[in-house]
């Protein structure tokens, strides 16, 4: 399936379920392991599990293959692997605390924001 097409798929999905924040991060510069990270939250477990699995439903129904899930279990940070896209679904705490947005960063311009953002959101809590 052509990445740009997943990548609607996945977002569509999301959407669906009422995600929060997503963030599509193209990571083809970056690494070869695949192509595009996608994070968003969830409000609850149950909420992060849901997502999952509609992310999930929602791919194979348009041809696509779905590689592995982690963290259903708990559900606080669940892992949908697509291949070539990585879907992460956490809730605002798990999510505030690994900050994969920053790790991801591909400009200094981008993890200064980063950086600000965070330092914003702390003081605010």
């Amino acid at each position: 399936m052509d990445i740009r097409k997943l990548q609607k798929v996945v977002v569509d999905a999301l959407e669906d379920v009422k995600a929060v924040d997503i963030e599509v991060i193209n990571t083809t510069k970056l690494t070869s392991m695949f192509d595009r990270v996608v994070i968003a939250s969830g409000t609850s477990n149950r909420q992060t599990r849901a997502l999952a699995n509609n992310v999930q439903v929602k791919v194979k129904e348009a041809g696509g293959e779905v590689i592995g899930v982690e963290g259903e279990e708990s559900g606080e940070w669940v892992l949908v692997d697509l291949g070539a896209v990585v879907v992460h679904l956490m809730q605002p705490a798990v999510r505030s605390y690994y900050n994969l947005e920053e790790l991801w960063a591909t400009t200094p311009a981008r993890k200064r924001k980063l950086l600000a953002e965070s330092e914003e959101a702390a003081a605010t809590e």
